[in-house]
């Protein structure tokens, strides 16, 4: 697992429109939350990125870039985004590379049953490229704001 005040592992991945986002493309210009999260279009995933939708304004004017990441395909992130008119870019990590580096591809369990899958994590990336959070095993209710806090004291 990352701890913060280390620098943030590179990422580069697709996003829902097939365009490639590396972690180079924000060095010296913007910050950036980038969560990760189970499955596009479930209920704890839903209330995330409606909540990061809200906020979106505000994460702007904190010049904070947002950024979301599972497993899913790009189209399956643009089906996402236009159901809910989604405000933030989801990254494709089809291959789980980008879980790996961050450490949120962790076994977990539910009704007794163990398997492995994304946990519930966001990582906030300061404009050098340092982590300055790293949140393992959040709840969604009310994480987008949190974090928002956080990123205003940058």
């Amino acid at each position: 697992m990352l701890h913060s005040n280390q620098p943030a592992p590179d990422f580069s991945a697709l996003n829902q429109h097939q365009q490639t986002v590396t972690s180079s493309d924000f060095i010296g210009h913007k910050n950036v939350v980038l969560y990760f999260y189970p499955k596009d279009d479930t209920p704890g995933c839903t209330i995330e990125a409606n909540e990061f939708t809200q906020m979106a304004n505000e994460f702007a004017a904190a010049d904070t870039v947002v950024l979301g990441v599972s497993k899913d395909s790009c189209a399956s992130h643009q089906t996402f985004i236009d159901k809910f008119s989604l405000q933030v870019e989801l990254l494709a990590d089809t291959s789980g590379e980008l879980c790996e580096a961050y450490g949120v591809w962790q076994e977990k369990e539910k009704n007794g049953i163990k398997k492995m899958g994304i946990v519930r994590s966001t990582f906030i990336i300061d404009k050098q490229g340092k982590l300055v959070e790293a949140l393992y095993g959040v709840k969604p209710e009310g994480h987008a704001q949190a974090i928002l806090e956080k990123v205003k004291t940058l």
